[in-house]
């Protein structure tokens, strides 16, 4: 009889690791899925410097962004620009929603305004305004992310956002993103 609940016991094991491991691997496809969109620059590269025009020794007026691969679903997009290496924590940059589902591109030195003529939303940045602010660190190089996300539904909000609530408002409707990191250093 123990012979036999052992037998069941290691079957049960192998049965309930093989689910476990289909289970990782649906949850990493997903994940993979989620980091479709290609987002580029014609300023910089993928890890490049980014040009002084575009941060506060320059003009401070946002890059030039285009984006391939929104998939079919997404109702809006949405693009947040931040500094992870601030020596008081991660420090916002750009806040921008409601960007049309066909936006393939954000044009160089974007307005500031709360609400673009296309509809297009900014929200609060850590320099307590709506618009763009460019990298000004104050020593060392510091990592500049611009990240995209396809939503399947538009942010229908009167108030004007900040990253965190932006982030709340998009949990659970991202179907898919993307990244483009850029590095300034002060001279």
């Amino acid at each position: 009889m123990s012979k036999k609940i052992f037998i069941l016991i290691a079957a049960l094991t192998l049965f309930v690791g093989a689910c476990d491991k289909t289970r990782q691997t649906k949850e990493k496809n997903v994940g993979d899925k989620k980091m479709q969109i290609k987002i580029t620059s014609a300023a910089f590269e993928e890890g490049g410097m980014i040009p002084s025009k575009y941060t506060c020794d320059g003009d401070d007026v946002s890059p030039p962004l285009q984006f391939d691969g929104i998939p079919d679903g997404t109702r809006a997009i949405a693009l947040i620009a931040d500094d992870p290496d601030a020596p008081m924590g991660t420090w916002v940059h750009w806040v921008l929603y409601n960007l049309s589902a066909h936006t393939t591109e954000l044009p160089e030195n974007m307005l500031d305004d709360e609400t673009l003529p296309d509809g297009t939303r900014q929200g609060v940045t850590d320099f307590g305004k709506t618009g763009y602010g460019g990298p000004c660190p104050p020593s060392g190089t510091h990592r500049y992310y611009f990240k995209i996300y396809a939503l399947d539904k538009k942010i229908d909000v009167v108030i004007v956002l900040d990253k965190d609530e932006l982030l709340k408002q998009m949990q659970g409707h991202i179907i898919a993103q993307g990244q483009l990191m850029g590095k300034y250093k002060r001279q």
